[in-house]
């Protein structure tokens, strides 16, 4: 009897690891996020300067805006919108070129991570369905370049921009003056490589015989107008905290549920990670003096290795240029694989539906990526 206990207590304990593993896999970065908080916590002993480290402006205007995308896809709404688009092109070059800058002008409403979340599948959806799988890993890398470059523009284009517009408390149109040369060059680039491919003819998709729910769509829409009008310090920010997820709790429950908290948790423990490097004295001498030499250059190679967003809120606590700062965190997400947390929702798509060809996709994603990074740095060094 106690033999037969032990071994469902032992299948159930690998069975709790296998989900622990499982989790972890799903969630690397929020896990290093928890690591380095945990660690930086042991030489910085938690205090009451800590209160000082949360940018809740941050992480409130993230989740509303979250909340609210989840809710327009849960209608399908990004979905027939851009199967709309695609059925009115003929070609591949001109559905290509319209998915890639679906998902570029998605980056600048929704963040990168959602853009490439709502597009990847739809990229997938037509290249299958028209027989051209071949090109998926190219799709994929402009696609993914797209999101993170789009997103620039923007103060709620992405996380480290709404994290550096509210830390710096930079005026919108001097915000979008920095990042526009940068922005109009990065669209040049992504078109010039998307004009390679075959003008081929493919078959219009089978009509979609979905429909959109009117008055949700226009519930929804409000709410993520209001949502911009927070990130935009029009409407102080708690008051979204009351009324959005009021307004999700009569309309869509499931939308609540589906926000990417582990987003917001990696957020909550790089703030602590951040505060604390900033109070080790040899870590604060270091960083200061590399930023002082070139701080576009240095956080640019930052975002290579711990990527953009950590960067971002890291090298604001030791540095006050933020225009430098704030090209380098948005051209330092392309790059290497890690760059961008954006990159790897790609790469786990990719791999997905192309298993065995990882490799090969790595190579033509570091040398689109890498070849972007090296543009973009040149005409921001022109820039500044």
């Amino acid at each position: 009897m106690t033999h037969h206990k032990h071994h469902h207590f032992s299948l159930e304990s690998h069975r709790h690891l296998l989900k622990l593993l499982h989790w972890i896999k799903q969630n690397v970065v929020l896990c290093v996020a928890i690591a380095a908080a945990i660690i930086t916590s042991l030489i910085v002993p938690p205090d009451n300067a800590y209160a000082d480290y949360f940018d809740w402006k941050t992480l409130t205007c993230l989740f509303c805006t979250l909340a609210v995308i989840c809710a327009l896809k849960n209608i399908q709404f990004f979905t027939i919108l851009a199967r709309k688009i695609v059925e009115c092109t003929g070609n591949l070059r001109v559905a290509v070129l319209a998915l890639v800058y679906i998902t570029f002008i998605g980056s600048m409403l929704i963040s990168n991570d959602m853009a490439l979340l709502t597009f990847l599948p739809l990229g997938y959806f037509v290249l299958t369905s028209t027989g051209q799988q071949k090109h998926m890993a190219f799709v994929f890398i402009m696609q993914n370049i797209a999101a993170n470059l789009g997103g620039m523009l923007t103060p709620f284009g992405n996380p480290q921009n709404l994290y550096l517009y509210s830390k710096f408390n930079i005026p919108t149109l001097e915000f979008m003056q920095i990042m526009l040369i940068p922005f109009l060059t990065a669209i040049a680039l992504i078109t010039v490589c998307c004009l390679f491919l075959p003008r081929e003819k493919i078959c219009v998709l089978e009509t979609c015989t979905d429909r959109l729910p009117i008055n949700r769509t226009v519930l929804y829409l409000l709410l993520f107008a209001f949502s911009i009008i927070i990130v935009f310090r029009i409407i102080p920010y708690w008051i979204g905290l009351i009324v959005i997820p009021a307004a999700l709790l009569l309309l869509d429950r499931k939308a609540l549920k589906q926000v990417d908290y582990a987003l917001l948790g990696t957020f909550f423990c790089f703030f602590i990670f951040a505060g604390n490097m900033a109070r080790i004295p040899a870590v604060s001498n270091l960083f200061s003096s590399l930023l002082e030499q070139n701080t576009l250059i240095f956080s640019i190679l930052s975002c290579q290795v711990i990527s953009n967003v950590p960067s971002a809120i890291l090298l604001s606590q030791f540095t006050t240029n933020y225009p430098a700062l704030l090209l380098g965190v948005n051209i330092g997400g392309t790059g290497t694989l890690i760059a961008s947390l954006a990159s790897l929702i790609s790469f786990r798509e990719y791999t997905l539906h192309n298993p065995g060809r990882a490799g090969a996709y790595l190579r033509d994603f570091s040398i689109y990526n890498v070849g972007f990074a090296a543009v973009l740095t040149l005409v921001s060094l022109l820039i500044l």
